[in-house]
């Protein structure tokens, strides 16, 4: 049985110390080659043209076209190419500029090579892998309150049942959308509402087609946003 080919990677980032040091790791590890290395969001775009690879690594703070920019126009001309972020700035301007231009995953730059890799490897996959600091700061600026520890974020989210639900959503698929704003996977939400793994699936799939999210920390900004996962608890 042939090994899967590597996820094909560009490392943006306008330090040069940086960008070399994350591509000779990434380029150690298993499963990733890396394609490309820009110093600035404008290369970042025309390398993502030129090679497109299956994620773009990028730093947020860079010259001539900067990190949000850079994303927005790589998922508008590739939308088969997604982003990960990978910065400093855990602010929610950076945050949520970036996660609006279409990055799949958001990393700050304490993250190790296993994180980082991680990422990589679930946004080839469609998959959204987010920092849990940054997962609690969408939580809590999405929400109006403060940031707060990850397990803490999530408590207590869920608005009064009868409360209405925007763009046609059922009863179930706003339980399921609270549940996924509160941070757990469709096997434990599964668990939650005594369903089938493959029925939460369904309805993962129905609330994502009908809120407009590309994947799960876009349906915890919208369930924020519109109301549908804040509220004092159960009614």
């Amino acid at each position: 049985m042939s090994a899967p080919e590597p996820v094909r990677v560009v490392v943006a980032d306008d330090q040069a110390v940086v960008r070399e040091g994350l591509a000779t790791i990434l380029d150690l590890l298993d499963g990733i080659t890396v394609v490309g290395v820009a110093a600035t969001g404008a290369e970042a775009v025309e390398l993502a043209a030129r090679e497109s690879p299956d994620v773009v690594l990028m730093d947020l703070r860079m010259p001539v076209l900067d990190g949000v920019e850079a994303t927005r126009a790589i998922r508008a001309a590739q939308p088969a190419v997604e982003v990960v972020v990978l910065t400093t700035y855990a602010d929610d301007e950076s945050i949520f500029g970036a996660l609006r231009a279409g990055a799949r995953g958001y990393l700050t730059k304490d993250a190790g090579s296993r994180e980082i890799a991680r990422a990589v490897h679930a946004a080839a996959a469609g998959q959204a892998l987010l920092d849990p600091a940054v997962q609690a700061r969408v939580l809590g600026a999405a929400g109006g309150a403060p940031a707060a520890p990850p397990d803490v974020a999530v408590v207590n989210a869920s608005p009064p049942r009868g409360a209405g639900l925007p763009d046609d959503l059922t009863a179930r698929e706003g339980e399921v959308l609270r549940l996924i704003a509160r941070g757990l996977s469709n096997r434990e939400i599964a668990a939650t509402l005594v369903v089938s793994e493959a029925t939460v699936k369904t309805h993962v799939n129905h609330v994502f087609a009908k809120t407009g999210a590309r994947d799960r920390a876009q349906a915890v900004h919208y369930a924020y946003e519109r109301g549908v996962a804040g509220g004092d608890g159960p009614g």
